[in-house]
């Protein structure tokens, strides 16, 4: 298979997956939180929901391997879509898939596009409030019920991950098991990212405004 058949290969594909990963994704979102914070139910309604979101991760296995043999990559599909292989691997960042997802139905719809700085603030702010709720819903999950946790509710757990993803960090309430810190320093590397994206999206547009407006009068750029 020559490089332009994988690549439209790859189009397809992707056009025709971009559905069914967000509804796993949705699922999956559903069905962690319910079995998170409906600690009520009883046992089968639990093995109910394990069993929804190990559909969706199946569902994202079975997508990772298509891109894989699609790719004619190899082993070095790993590390060339490390992001792709930490999607699959890390189930926090599952939920991001219905960004995507949100992307093709615009498109499907034939709706105007956003301008690049819009879609990078949409998108980074869409991708903050689904990582800020599955990692408040992580956090509640590993914290709750252990010896000198400051987090014992879920409204602590929305609070920290809010200050974390901001990069405020205030320590009135933090994490102290294992798992607990270490998801914590995944969104602390997740709310720099995306600040960045941000931040530099709002400094390009600015940029680009001032020195339109600069041409308008005649002025010259520094150095001419």
């Amino acid at each position: 298979m020559d490089a332009d058949s994988r690549a439209r290969r790859w189009e397809r594909w992707e056009g025709h997956a971009a559905l069914p990963l967000g509804i796993a994704s949705l699922l999956y979102l559903a069905g962690y939180a319910t079995h998170v914070l409906a600690t009520g139910l009883p046992p089968l309604a639990h093995d109910v929901l394990r069993a929804v979101t190990g559909a969706a991760w199946a569902v994202f296995v079975i997508d990772y391997a298509v891109h894989w043999r699609l790719s004619g990559r190899g082993p070095g599909f790993v590390t060339r879509h490390w992001l792709d292989t930490l999607v699959v691997l890390l189930p926090l960042l599952w939920p991001l898939r219905i960004v995507r997802l949100y992307d093709v139905v615009l498109r499907r719809h034939g709706r105007p596009r956003l301008t690049l700085h819009a879609r990078v603030v949409l998108y980074s702010g869409l991708s903050a409030l689904l990582l800020g709720f599955s990692g408040a819903l992580a956090v509640y999950q590993q914290e709750r019920g252990a010896p000198h946790a400051t987090i014992r509710s879920f409204g602590d757990s929305v609070w920290w991950t809010c200050s974390t993803l901001a990069t405020v960090g205030y320590g009135d309430v933090a994490p102290v098991t294992p798992w607990g810190r270490t998801i914590a320093v995944g969104l602390m590397a997740c709310g720099l990212a995306l600040l960045g994206a941000v931040t530099g999206s709002f400094s390009s547009l600015m940029l680009r405004r001032f020195s339109r407006e600069g041409d308008e009068n005649g002025e010259s750029p520094p150095g001419r």
